[in-house]
C-alpha cells in the first residue's frame, strides 16, 4: 500500500451523516450517463449500491460480454472502474461531494464474463478533505472467492469542480434535470 493511502495519525473515524440513506436502501445513480452507475450508458456497469451499517455499503454488477479484455474474462480496467464507483458511492453516506485522488487495485483472480461481482466497501478514516476507504470484490456473492481489492483516497470538492471542468452541454443538461439538482443540493452544507 502506498503511503499516500495511509491516513495520518490525526485522522478521525468516519461518521455517517444523519440524513444518509438507511441501511439496505438502494443508493441509485448519481448521474444518468455515468459509466459506472448510470442507466443511460448501454455498455456501462449499471452498478447498484446499497447502504450498509456505519459508513459501508455493498454493490454488485454483472460482467457483460462488452466488459471483457481477454476472451471470456473481465477487463482489469472495468474491474477497477467497478471498485472506483463503489468506493465513490460511500460519499453518499458522508453526504459530501468527493473525487478520486488515488486508487490502488490488487487483482487476485480472473473474473469470467456473466459473473456477478459482489463488492463491499467502507470508509476507514477522514482527515480534513481527505477520505480514506477500501473495497473488496468477490465472485458470485458475499462469501465467494476474492477477485479484486482496492484502497483509495478521495478528496472532497465543491460542485463548482464539475461546473468549471465539465463539458458545458452535459453540465447544462444535468442542471436542467430537477432530480439531479435536488441530489446535488442535498450535499451542499450551509455553514
Amino acid at each position: 500500500m502506498s503511503t499516500a493511502l495511509t491516513p495520518p495519525a490525526d485522522a478521525i473515524a468516519p461518521v455517517r451523516h444523519p440524513d444518509a440513506p438507511a441501511p439496505g436502501e438502494l443508493l441509485g445513480a448519481h448521474y444518468e450517463y455515468c459509466f459506472g452507475c448510470g442507466g443511460g450508458q448501454p455498455h456501462g456497469l449499471h452498478l447498484e449500491a446499497r447502504a450498509g451499517e456505519g459508513v459501508s455499503l455493498t454493490a454488485e454488477f454483472t460482467v457483460a460480454p462488452a466488459h471483457q479484455g481477454a476472451p471470456g474474462l473481465a477487463h482489469g480496467g472495468v474491474l477497477t472502474t467497478a471498485l472506483d464507483e463503489t468506493l465513490g458511492s460511500l460519499n453518499w453516506l458522508l453526504r459530501v461531494i468527493a473525487v478520486t485522488g488515488r486508487l490502488e487495485t490488487d487483482f487476485v483472480r480472473p473474473v469470467p464474463v456473466d459473473t456477478v461481482l459482489f463488492l463491499e466497501a467502507e470508509v476507514t478514516a477522514v482527515s480534513g478533505r481527505k477520505i480514506y476507504s477500501r473495497a473488496t470484490g468477490r465472485i458470485g456473492g458475499p462469501d465467494g472467492p476474492v477477485a479484486v481489492r482496492a484502497e483509495a483516497l478521495f478528496i472532497e470538492v465543491k460542485v463548482d469542480h464539475f461546473i468549471d471542468n465539465g463539458r458545458p452541454e452535459e453540465i447544462q443538461a444535468a442542471m436542467a434535470d430537477p432530480d439531479q439538482v435536488r441530489r446535488t443540493r442535498a450535499f451542499e452544507v450551509n455553514p
